[in-house]
């Protein structure tokens, strides 16, 4: 597992089904220490299907950081600059994947000139916003499939 032959790139249409998979992966074991296993069963019960799927993905900007035709993280953003998916294979974690594929992100939205960038991230994924500026504006409870989760309104303001 070699961090020099990643490639990012662009979301395309043919990964559905991989980063599907990987969305569920990184749940279920990447986030496994920040969370109970009521609380993972919650977030990602299953793989998503690829219509839930198609529908999720539909509008977003995605980058996508693969190596040897492998899918090992993604992040996405909405046109009002939200970061809606950030998630690495758990085998990636640690290695700079998800800050690789967030130089993209910014870089893309200072490009587009956004104000500011916001997310809802989890528990797992707050310490890589705040090593990146971003600033906590509030604890969040979100339900999923009827059990209380843990996650953080964050945002960065973008300078120009």
């Amino acid at each position: 597992m070699n961090a020099q032959n990643i490639n990012i790139r662009e979301y395309l249409p043919f990964d559905l089904k991989e980063t599907a998979s990987l969305f569920f992966e990184s749940i279920r074991r990447g986030a496994a220490r920040h969370y109970t296993e009521e609380q993972l069963l919650a977030w990602a019960p299953e793989v998503p299907n690829k219509d839930v799927w198609r529908d999720r993905m539909h509008g977003l900007k995605t980058w996508i950081a693969e190596t040897e035709d492998q899918i090992i993280g993604f992040m996405s953003l909405t046109e009002t600059g939200h970061i809606e998916f950030a998630f690495v294979h758990p085998d990636w974690i640690g290695k700079g994947i998800a800050g690789r594929l967030y130089g993209f992100v910014e870089r893309y939205a200072l490009a587009k000139r956004m104000p500011a960038l916001t997310s809802d991230a989890s528990l797992f994924a707050r310490p890589l916003f705040e090593r990146h500026g971003w600033r906590a504006l509030k604890k969040q409870q979100p339900m999923r499939n009827g059990v209380t989760l843990t996650n953080f309104r964050m945002e960065k303001i973008l300078a120009y």
